[in-house]
């Protein structure tokens, strides 16, 4: 018996992004990046899907904020350090993703000497805020 491989798991019942080059070669090639389970999404009748783009500079710090639902994170270029309260802190690099987790208090920062430029996925109730800043007293650092 085969045992299925990962890009098979993810790619299963995929019908839809069909593509066909000029030579007819058949399906697009899918390159799984990232896979994970998570807790804390939405439940409302409605979800709002929003792609972001981000860009810190060298030294650049976001506030100390949570998200309500979780966030993809993935890194196009440089590097971003993410601090979330009771962890170590993860760097996440260029080709990399990340989903930080709902309900966790965070920084971020970029401590390398070129832009981090990165795409957030987020997928929320519908108008609700990207995040919500914490008091960093409230928080573990």
């Amino acid at each position: 018996m085969h045992e299925r491989t990962d890009v098979e798991t993810m790619t299963a019942g995929l019908t839809v992004g069909v593509t066909r080059s000029a030579q007819d070669n058949g399906m697009a090639k899918l390159t799984p990046l990232h896979r994970e389970v998570v807790t804390g999404l939405p439940r409302s009748a409605e979800q709002e899907v929003r792609v972001l783009f981000a860009t810190l500079m060298p030294g650049d710090v976001t506030p100390y904020h949570s998200h309500r639902f979780p966030v993809t994170v993935y890194m196009i270029e440089g590097a971003f350090t993410l601090e979330l309260d009771d962890r170590e802190p993860v760097v996440i690099e260029a080709g990399q993703a990340f989903v930080e987790p709902a309900g966790v208090n965070m920084t971020g920062r970029n401590r390398g000497d070129a832009p981090a430029r990165m795409a957030l996925f987020y997928v929320c109730e519908p108008d609700a805020p990207f995040a919500d800043p914490v008091n960093r007293d409230a928080g573990a650092h």
